[in-house]
């Protein structure tokens, strides 16, 4: 086989590529510095022992299968033989000059794979094909073991994933065709700058990595982002409530109570003006209130879900009444947010409290059943106590934590294009404000996170009945206000067929909606844009999606009008428009406020 090829360009200047490997030491030796400091000086308390023994514990249990029986043992290393066998066959006739097809070609989907190299350069094709029969016969290795239990599968197939993801030869620079050419066209360059950034990273995590995926230098919340007008008209410990400025004469009589996820910033909901979901309520003529949750310390250890629900929800409720005076609002809950708002919506049904006329939820689930990946992390007792003994010295969760989760749900989109772009490349991020509020990420009371993970993911109880708030166990079914429902078709975090069975538990009028995108893009997609499509259809029965998708009907666009024209329809009574801060409650502050201002 052929050597790497460096491509048209000229050869390295060895004078120059030997000042760079010496500067690449220099910098080298920095990154390592910012990585010991912090544990050196007791800052910093190694982690990961709970995780590293998991994975191990996790696929040991599916290696057990194999290697119990000889002769399973046995087909499992000659599948694998035969494979490469194959490949190094197709690599001999390709020498020999034919032309003979790729024994596996990757995904189309694919990006890793891009640079004509991998197919044109002998040497890189082998190193391509050899990592997909390995990555593909290892899938097999977990699908085909027996007797193991769903969520000790479900955990092997994300951490073989994950590995796989880790070992691929795109993300080195000797095994990278694009890497080579530019290492040696730059002398080295790249990898001077790329290891300077890495080194400003681990210092600007405390010790650990803190991956930039944009510009942070170009962003503000409240000088470019968050700029939709209004003053905060209330505030305790967990929550500021910021009432929006109108832009109608007129507004509908019910407010709009917004309760967003407390594990992100709310602000994805008012990102740029061309994207705000709240500006445009607020241009349909909606009086908009939204949480603004705290980022919280160790003096907020011990708020609970409970005190999520009457410092949050509760409080806002009260706040609107007296500031608009009306008691009844319409309210929207988005991904964790919603979980909170359908527990309270059935406290509050149990106590004959009526103040919600119709509930919104934006990717929500209150069923945990088909919850994805995020429960490899919360699935049994033993994670969920690692959890917790990693919450348990500062009193809550990093928001750094949540944050590398959610990004290696979707690890080849979200961590290793930017570790090569990045680190190998030398090419820092370009600015991208949804990238900024991703990293822009929040803490989380541990005595909240722990009822939450055990609640939700641990015990699935908000369906079952035995979720138990102030003495009352809450049942979905009593909750009989019409609701709209929005779940995106490539959502990550919270799937499509876990929100459509979610809706099957509530006790009233469901409108189920399916949209086109992922957790973020698929909510957040203007009218003006008309991108993606969404589909309706009847109320869900059962955690069939596909069933109810082949009966439902596609419509292009954006699903905001379709949820404007559905709220309408519940109450179309008008009222002259109310400025903040006219009535009981004076303006505190300019939104977006303080509470989201402050970083972890």
């Amino acid at each position: 086989m052929a050597p790497p090829q460096a491509g048209e360009a000229a050869g390295p200047d060895v004078d120059a590529m030997a000042h760079n490997v010496a500067r690449l030491i220099e910098e080298g030796g920095k990154a390592l510095a910012a990585y010991i400091k912090p544990r050196e000086e007791g800052r910093l308390r190694a982690q990961r022992s709970d995780e590293i023994a998991d994975v191990v514990k996790t696929l040991g249990q599916v290696l057990e299968y194999w290697l119990a029986d000889p002769q399973r043992a046995l087909e499992l290393q000659t599948s694998l033989g035969r494979s490469y066998l194959d490949l190094w066959s197709a690599a001999v006739r390709r020498m020999a000059g034919e032309n003979p097809e790729p024994v596996v070609k990757p995904d189309p989907r694919d990006k890793r794979f891009g640079d004509p190299e991998w197919s044109s350069n002998q040497f890189f094709d082998f190193l391509k094909q050899a990592y997909l029969l390995t990555t593909n016969w290892a899938d097999h290795l977990v699908a085909d073991a027996k007797g193991i239990d769903a969520h000790t599968r479900q955990k092997a197939e994300f951490y073989v994933r994950q590995i796989a993801n880790a070992i691929a030869p795109s993300n080195f620079v000797l095994t990278n065709p694009e890497l080579v050419r530019q290492t040696l066209d730059l002398n080295a360059e790249n990898l001077v700058r790329g290891m300077h950034m890495l080194a400003e990273d681990i210092e600007a995590g405390g010790g650990e990595l803190r991956i930039r995926q944009t510009d942070a230098s170009k962003f503000a919340v409240g000088g470019n982002l968050a700029l939709t007008p209004g003053k905060v008209v209330y505030q305790n410990d967990l929550m500021q409530l910021i009432q929006y400025a109108p832009t109608t004469p007129a507004v509908l009589r019910r407010p709009l109570l917004i309760v967003p996820p407390w594990i992100n910033k709310y602000y994805i909901l008012d990102l740029t003006a061309d994207k705000s979901f709240i500006r445009w309520c607020v241009a349909q003529g909606l009086t908009v209130f939204c949480i603004s949750w705290v980022n919280p310390d160790e003096r907020l250890a011990a708020k609970s879900f409970g005190e999520y629900m009457r410092e949050g929800v509760f409080a806002a409720l009260e706040a609107i009444r007296r500031a608009t005076g009306e008691e009844e609002v319409h309210a929207l809950g988005y991904c964790v947010g919603g979980t909170l708002l359908a527990a309270t919506l059935a406290l509050m049904a149990a106590r004959g409290d009526r103040r919600v006329a119709s509930a919104t939820f934006l990717t929500t689930q209150v069923d945990f059943t088909h919850s994805g990946d995020l429960k490899v992390f919360a699935g049994d007792e033993e994670q969920v106590r690692a959890v917790e003994r990693l919450m348990a010295p500062q009193g809550y969760l990093e928001g750094a934590k949540m944050a590398n989760v959610f990004n290696m749900l979707r690890s080849n989109d979200l961590f290793w294009p930017y570790i090569i772009n990045n680190y190998l490349k030398g090419q820092a991020p370009l600015p991208f404000d949804l990238l900024y509020w991703n990293a822009d990420a929040t803490r989380m009371p541990a005595a909240n996170h722990s009822f939450y993970m055990r609640n939700c993911y641990l015990e699935n109880n908000l369906t079952r009945g035995k979720m138990c708030m102030d003495g009352t166990c809450l049942d979905l079914r009593q909750v009989t206000q019409p609701i709209y429902s929005l779940a995106t078709r490539e959502d990550h975090i919270a799937p499509a067929r876990s929100v459509h069975f979610g809706c099957s538990f509530f006790g009233g009028a469901v409108r189920f909606v399916l949209s086109g995108s992922g957790h973020i893009a698929g909510v957040i997609n203007p009218p003006d844009r008309a991108k993606y499509q969404y589909w309706t259809g009847a109320r869900p029965k059962g955690d069939d999606l596909d069933a109810w998708l082949a009966k439902a009907k596609e419509h292009q666009g954006s699903w905001w009008p379709d949820w404007m024209s559905w709220l309408r329809k519940l109450g179309r009574d008008q009222v002259a428009a109310r400025t903040p801060g006219a009535g009981v409650l004076r303006p505190i502050e300019d939104a977006p406020g303080s509470y989201v201002r402050v970083r972890s």
